[in-house]
């Protein structure tokens, strides 16, 4: 007699179905799936080894990350992403090929349908460059929604009800201010400040104010330990850091507060003020009610910097509320789409 193999309904549909989430950040980027959840989160960098007519990829996410500022002439660790949008199509096809084929499972029959999160008001050529590169790494069709879109939903805000909402996206490279209502954006304000800029502003200070010179990781985790948006006097922090300075050549430590950090962000805080300022202008009478009652709800990375939603209510008067998954925010959100065919085909980018 044969021996009676188990069948798995779910095991079966789950190798058949592939269907995948991406939240193609400038820093971060993330996968999602319906079955698994968060299945991937790597640094969305590539280190590249150049030679005379060619570039070979060597390694991608967290080991490329480690080497950023750390590589010899031939070889570069850097971001294919800009601002939130592609700025070398080569090494972001090659990065998204590797995210998907770590995300899926090896089918040469089935490929999977992806959902890729893009800024607010991208061009026609970028949307193409994205959905070339992800085309190109193996999926079946791509579907891209808008970033605050996509935050709202994964924030479990209603967007399909005839409320207004105010949602603050803050990511690695763009900042998004939208005012969603029925399912659509009926105001948005884009900005390029988001978590790199962050960590610009405070190379640049301590450059300016201490000629210490420090990398990008450095002045990341000064953000991480250090930073601030909103000054509480009895708040007293310290951290060391490390770099060169700029008149010796030598290795020299300093240590910094976080009232000194503070005044570092305080140029790109107050470019996010503004673009929230502007888009409240925008808003039609009957939405601005309901942000009254409903206020602002923050999401991405920079939602974690410490006091964040202090200085929201500060500047603007209105209840703040920081998403309970801010960093992921974006790519449930995405997720949850590809179990709502009608909702993804009302807010998919044409």
């Amino acid at each position: 007699m044969f021996k009676k193999i188990p069948f798995s309904k779910k095991k079966l549909i789950s190798y058949f179905k592939q269907d995948i989430a991406v939240d193609l950040g400038t820093a971060n980027t993330l996968v999602y799936s319906p079955d698994k959840g968060i299945i991937l989160n790597e640094p969305s960098v590539v280190t590249i080894q150049k030679y005379e007519n060619e570039r070979k990829v060597l390694a991608v996410g967290k080991k490329a990350k480690y080497m950023l500022g750390r590589t010899p002439g031939n070889i570069i660790a850097s971001r294919p992403i800009k601002d939130g949008v592609i700025a070398d199509f080569e090494v972001t096809q090659q990065m998204l090929k590797y995210f998907i084929s770590a995300s899926t499972k090896k089918n040469l029959f089935i490929r999977p349908r992806i959902v890729i999160s893009v800024p607010y008001g991208i061009t026609q050529v970028e949307k193409r460059a994205v959905q070339e590169s992800a085309l190109s790494a193996g999926a079946r069709s791509v579907h891209l929604i808008e970033e605050p879109l996509a935050a709202a939903i994964g924030a479990g805000l209603p967007i399909t009800e005839a409320a207004g909402n105010l949602i603050v996206d803050i990511g690695g490279g763009t900042t998004g201010v939208a005012i969603i209502s029925m399912g659509g954006i009926v105001i948005c304000e884009s900005i390029k400040v988001g978590g790199d800029k962050f960590d610009e502003a405070i190379i640049n200070y301590i450059r300016r104010h201490f000629n210490l010179l420090i990398g990008e990781r450095t002045a990341e985790n000064i953000k991480i330990n250090l930073g601030t948006a909103f000054c509480i006097e009895n708040e007293n922090k310290h951290f060391a850091v490390k770099g060169r300075d700029l008149v010796t050549g030598n290795p020299k430590t300093i240590n910094l507060n976080r009232f000194q950090i503070n005044k570092a962000l305080s140029e790109p805080l107050e470019q996010i003020i503004g673009a929230i300022r502007l888009a409240l202008e925008k808003t039609p009478p009957e939405l601005s009610s309901d942000i009254v009652d409903n206020g602002i709800f923050l999401t991405g990375g920079g939602a974690l910097l410490h006091n964040m939603d202090i200085l929201l209510k500060e500047k603007t008067e209105l209840p703040v509320s920081i998403a309970e998954k801010p960093l992921y925010c974006v790519v449930l959100g995405a997720g949850e789409t590809l179990n709502q065919i009608d909702l993804l085909n009302q807010i998919t980018v044409s």
